[in-house]
This record gives C-alpha cells, structure tokens and sequence, in this order.
C-alpha cells in the first residue's frame, strides 16, 4: 500500500480544526479500513437468518470481523432486530429479541484495519414486507442523496442535515438525529475531535467524516439504518 506522509495540519491555519488528522492518517490506509467495513458487513449479513435471537447475531457479527483480522474498535458492534430498529444507538436493545420471517434488521459496526478506522452500516429484510423492505431502500437513497448534495453544492453539515430532515419526512419517515454523523480517521479521532456533523457549520471535506441516516417510521414500530463514509464518486469508484 502507498502510504504518503500526512501534511502537518496542526499549524494549517486553512484547515478547520475539526478536521485535522493523526500521524498514521493515509488516504490509501482510509480506503482499505472501509472496503474491510463494507467486505465485514455484507458477511454478517449473509449469516442472519429467522429465529435468531439478536445478542447471538451480535457475537455472530464479533467473530466474522476478528476471522477476517479486524479490531473490534472504538464503538460496539450492533446488531438490531425489529423493534430495537428505532432505537438511538446509545440506547441499549431489549433483550431477547428474536428476528421473526418477515423482518427488518441492520448492522452497525466499527472495526479498525491497522491504524485507521473503519464504521459501516446498513439495513436487510428478510422474507417479503414492503415497508420494511422501502424504509431500508430509503435509507441508503438518502444517504447518496444527501452526498450528491454535499458534492454538488458544498453545504455545511448542519444544512446537509438540515435537507436530509426535510428529504426524510417527504419519503414519509422520521430522522433520527439521535444519530448525526462523526468524525472518522486514523484511530483514533476522538482525540481530534468528537462533535457531530449535524452541527458542523462548515462544508465537510471528503474522507473525514462518518453520514448518517437512521429513519424510523412515524408509528414507532421499525426503522432503517445506513451510514458511510462522506466521499466523493470518484473515491466510491477506486
């Protein structure tokens, strides 16, 4: 892997300062730790079937990640069936909850690839129901819609939130600001910096910060999840 040398954002008065990078920061190395996080998920998912309970998809979603020589970083990993798809992450699950036939669940995980964090989520359904299986889709359109916006226009975070509000409750959901996007970089960024990019007044640079869209259905009874890293199309496509 071609590693450069990271400039010395420290004194770059051009950098904002929730923006600047740690000494092992790579483009090369944020890459790698995402496509493991995408590669990690898509894995998980394959193993999650009807009548599991969550807590067993949990230690499930451990030991895929530390068979593929990922740490299990700086977050923990999460796996929500059903009703705990419309809590915030902060708010532990209900125990015991088993994943019914036809069923929404997503992933949220944070592993780190050597020195550079990776975080990725993403919602399945399994069996057939058309909510469940629209909340989802929405949930990662948003997301692109959302990037397209940032790409385009080079709003701050707190408009990008703001549209994706509004975008949101048009597709007939709610967004969860519970869940309003972070840093991300070589591990680990809470020693840079640990506000949200919902309140980030300036336009966020690619490749530093985590977008998330968590939906839930006005009645409370489901939500969706999907977060990435904030990039533009040519890095999805490297």
């Amino acid at each position: 892997m071609n590693q450069a040398a990271p400039p010395a954002l420290t004194n770059d008065s051009q950098v904002h300062p929730a923006e600047r990078i740690g000494p092992s920061f790579s483009v090369d190395g944020m890459l790698l730790a995402r496509q493991k996080t995408r590669e990690a998920i898509s894995r998980i998912a394959e193993q999650v079937r009807p009548g599991m309970v969550e807590e067993d998809a949990v230690a499930m979603a451990k030991e895929t990640m530390t068979g593929m020589g990922l740490a299990l970083s700086w977050h923990p990993t999460r796996v929500r069936f059903g009703s705990n798809t419309i809590k915030p992450m902060k708010q532990a699950s209900v125990p015991g909850v088993v994943l019914q036939e036809n069923d929404i669940f997503f992933l949220d995980i944070a592993p780190r690839v050597d020195a550079w964090e990776g975080d990725g989520g993403k919602s399945f359904v399994v069996g057939q129901h058309a909510e469940y299986a629209r909340c989802a889709a929405d949930a990662e359109r948003l997301f692109h819609e959302v990037r397209a916006v940032w790409e385009r226009q080079r709003l701050s975070g707190r408009a990008l939130y703001a549209f994706a509000d509004r975008t949101a409750r048009s597709m007939g959901w709610e967004l969860n600001f519970d869940l309003p996007g972070h840093r991300v970089s070589d591990f680990p960024h809470a020693a840079i910096h640990t506000g949200s990019l919902a309140d980030f007044e300036a336009s966020p640079a690619a490749m530093r910060w985590i977008l998330e869209i968590h939906l839930r259905d006005p009645l409370s009874r489901f939500g969706a999840f999907f977060e990435d890293m904030l990039l533009e199309d040519s890095d999805y496509q490297r």
